[in-house]
């Protein structure tokens, strides 16, 4: 099963025909085996053209069946699912039960043994800090590259600052928004769980998203600090 999805994805990414010599050596099988795959996905249904010795293209507009997964997807998929159900803020812990209920609703039968998969998420040893803030606004407004005003208490101290919110890392316990300073002039790290609050700007921010990841990673890395 894994190889037809292996040919689907070779078809749908070449620029022209595909010989069968070709899927044989990127697959590492016989071109034996390459006929007998096409055949099979061409019974499927899928509209791939064309003929031994001349090359097999697949028909434009051809969308994959939901779930259309190898074993290993759909394994990664579950536990980034399981991940975030425990450890992201409550919009994205709901989505992801919201997700994992999709999922099963539409996984082939042939996967169904994937979904009790003997790799887990362990639970937190340590209980989440709660935000102070609505995580599915300000993560909305981030998108939009907005800038934001909030109130930050930090060693008993409350500052006024204005941020180019840039992303949010999620720890175990805590999470994070990553973000330039217009105070310091300097990326600094912020915990939702002390942003008391924050105000949704006018202005957005002049450089993207991209590039102030990018810029942030570096400095972190050039304070020799560990980035999980």
């Amino acid at each position: 099963m894994n190889r037809l999805f292996s040919i689907i994805q070779e078809l749908r990414s070449a620029r022209g025909p595909i010989k069968a010599q070709d899927l044989s050596e990127k697959l590492e099988v016989s071109i034996r085996t390459v006929y007998r795959d096409i055949a099979e996905l061409q019974m499927q249904g899928v509209p791939i053209l064309g003929e031994a010795g001349i090359g097999y293209v697949l028909k434009t507009g051809f969308e994959m069946p939901p779930l259309m997964l190898t074993p290993e997807e759909l394994e990664a998929a579950v536990l980034g699912t399981q991940w975030v159900a425990r450890c992201g803020d409550k919009a994205l812990m709901k989505s992801a039960a919201s997700l994992m209920d999709k999922i099963n609703n539409v996984v082939p039968e042939h996967l169904r043994y994937v979904m009790l998969s003997s790799s887990v998420v362990v639970p937190n040893i340590e209980e989440a800090v709660a935000d102070l803030i609505d995580m599915e606004e300000f993560r909305s407004v981030m998108r939009h590259r907005k800038k934001v005003s909030i109130t930050y208490m930090s060693n008993e101290k409350r500052t006024e600052r204005v941020i180019w919110p840039i992303f949010i890392a999620y720890f175990e316990s805590v999470r994070v928004v990553a973000a330039w300073c217009e105070l310091r002039q300097a990326f600094r790290n912020f915990r939702t769980d002390r942003i008391e609050s924050f105000v949704t700007l006018e202005a957005r921010y002049p450089e993207k998203r991209e590039n102030l990841k990018t810029a942030w990673f570096k400095n972190e890395k050039s304070r020799n600090v560990q980035i999980v």
